[in-house]
């Protein structure tokens, strides 16, 4: 094998395997930072040491097995050995490269409570949502600084230094490696249940740039998110964001045409999605509605389950999604979700219904630079006929988007409007 090759091999093993040695590091040193700068050590000595020597057979294992030895030589110059760090050195003396099986033993040791424990520190409540994000993607998604800031079009310094703080905020806060308990629980897999979501959302409908999808972010969110429902398997809330992952994912090819340009949900050829997805999403689905009462999630994945349930868009069951609207806006309100239910009242019971309520979401603050309401409002009143109206709300709408696809289209919609508005006369 090449050293290019060779490094390619390295790259992908560090995916699959970092955030393994991460987890399982920080529950040695009790520091979250501290371990990731060991599990880099681990890298680099692999990179060294791989293209002469070989991928070991069970190159995971190597790396923890490297990153153990450095966590108790550190140990050792801080005079901080204990009765761990002495075990940790008889079950190293067993093998220097990880070939022994033993060594497989010592990878997969606490793995999963591990994990779990560092998708918590990653996205504790006490750090910014930008940090928890970047934080997340770096230990648990293995992604280089650089990755992160092409995901979400800034710079690498920035990410840099919200990873930076976001450590040394875990440090200061001295916050345990642990799973908490109740009644903390619910709040804190919230916390992890929302950054995973916004990982997803931002790879689905991209909130800026030239693309309007950025399927990595999509499959590392979905990843991410499998993984906590193996980990938390009687939690029905986690269910049904993967359901609903699942399902919204299975859009994707459909979501966009040939030169890259944006697919509405209704004009889109449900040929093309992806059943085996679908198939996924819905029996994540019935897990999570067999777990106990719905929330927020489990209620979106009831209405991405409607719309993959319908073979046309004709069929879908308006009324129903409508009324899957209210009850979130029941136990979760929220002006974005009014304004999703009022679409869902506009195709069940006409534009004019929906444009009611559109028009009293008006004035709410946290819709003032919202571009989908004047962007659902334009799309109401064109149905209506006020074409005039409806343009300048395209417009508008196409004035507060950051997304360059996103603008094309609402841009083309508002210059519709004007062609059928001219031509009429």
């Amino acid at each position: 094998m090449t050293a290019s090759n060779t490094h390619r091999a390295i790259d992908a093993v560090w995916r699959i395997e970092s955030a393994r040695v991460i987890a399982g590091l920080t529950r040695i040193v009790r520091d979250v930072g501290l371990a990731e700068e060991l599990a880099q050590d681990a890298l680099v000595a692999a990179l060294e040491q791989w293209p002469e020597s070989g991928i070991p057979r069970n190159p995971g294992a190597w790396l923890m097995a490297t990153a153990k030895h450095r966590a108790i030589d550190l140990l050792r110059r801080q005079q901080r050995l204990d009765d761990k760090v002495q075990l940790l050195g008889r079950e190293l003396e067993t093998g220097q490269r990880g070939e022994d099986p033993h060594f497989e033993a010592v990878l997969e040791t606490d793995f999963g409570d591990d994990l779990l424990r560092l998708m918590f520190i990653s996205c504790h409540p006490v750090l910014s949502t930008e940090s928890r994000v970047a934080l997340t993607l770096r230990l648990l998604g293995g992604l280089s600084t650089a990755e992160i800031a092409r995901a979400f079009l800034v710079s690498e310094s920035t990410v840099a230094q919200r990873i930076v703080r976001a450590k040394r905020t875990l440090a200061k806060e001295h916050v345990p490696f642990e799973v908490p308990e109740e009644p903390e629980l619910a709040d804190r897999l919230s916390s992890v249940l929302e950054v995973v979501y916004l990982v997803f959302n931002e790879g689905y409908s991209a909130t800026a740039g030239d693309d309007w999808m950025r399927p990595a972010l999509c499959e590392e969110a979905l990843r991410l998110g499998r993984i906590l429902a193996e980990l938390v398997p009687d939690e029905s809330e986690v269910h049904g964001l993967v359901a609903l992952m699942e399902i919204q994912a299975s859009r994707s090819a459909a979501r966009t045409g040939p030169g890259g340009e944006p697919v509405l949900l209704l004009e889109q050829d449900r040929s093309r999605w992806d059943q085996l997805l679908i198939h996924r999403g819905l029996a994540a689905l019935e897990r999570a509605e067999k777990l106990g009462a719905p929330g927020p999630y489990v209620l979106q994945a009831a209405i991405a389950a409607c719309h993959a349930r319908a073979r046309t868009a004709q069929e879908t069951d308006w009324g129903g999604i409508a009324a899957l609207y209210e009850a979130l806006a029941h136990l979760a309100p929220s002006p974005v979700v009014e304004l999703n239910r009022a679409v869902a009242l506009a195709m069940a019971y006409g534009p004019a219904t929906g444009l009611e309520l559109v028009d009293q979401l008006a004035a709410e603050p946290s819709l003032r630079t919202y571009h989908l309401l004047p962007s659902v409002r334009g799309d109401l009143l064109a149905k209506l006929g006020r074409l005039a109206e409806a343009r300048e709300e395209f417009e508008r709408a196409a004035a507060l988007t950051r997304n360059e696809r996103e603008r094309t289209l609402l841009l083309a919609r508002a210059a519709e409007c004007r062609r059928t508005g001219e031509g009429g006369r």
